[in-house]
């Protein structure tokens, strides 16, 4: 009796561990897949995905389109809009498809600078002659 109990034991014990593994190979994909839809996300918006890493914040079941269970997996990223600040993103994917993309609404609103004011950018710019060779014709010394 005690001998044929162990082989289903091995059995169970065997499940779950390939059942473990499964799961945590899916986590690395949809983790990757997070990733690149930050970056593409910060890249598009032109900003700097920081610590080029992302979050699981959440992990739940959910039905995709067609009714069936899938992980939906929330994860958070951080990313900055001027080199000097921390704004938090999300990414959310049902399995292995991304639903959204969330970055605040501030960084996506930022004014474009021009080099000088008053002045559009292309205008703006050091011309060819105005200047001696590797000098900016603003910064030239006062005689």
């Amino acid at each position: 009796m005690g001998d044929a109990a162990l082989p289903w034991m091995e059995l169970l014990t065997l499940g779950v561990l390939l059942g473990a593994a499964g799961f945590w190979y899916d986590s690395f994909q949809a983790r990757a897949a997070g990733m690149d839809a930050a970056r593409a996300a910060c890249r598009a918006e032109h900003l700097l995905l920081l610590d080029d890493t992302v979050a699981l914040v959440a992990l739940r079941l959910a039905r995709d389109d067609d009714g069936r269970l899938r992980l939906k997996r929330v994860y958070a990223f951080e990313y900055s809009d001027t080199g000097d600040n921390r704004r938090a993103g999300q990414v959310t994917l049902l399995g292995q498809a991304l639903l959204s993309v969330h970055l605040a609404a501030e960084a996506r609103a930022r004014p474009t600078l021009s080099l000088v004011s008053g002045l559009p950018a292309e205008s703006a710019a050091p011309r060819v002659g105005d200047g001696e060779a590797g000098e900016c014709p603003a910064r030239r010394p006062k005689q």
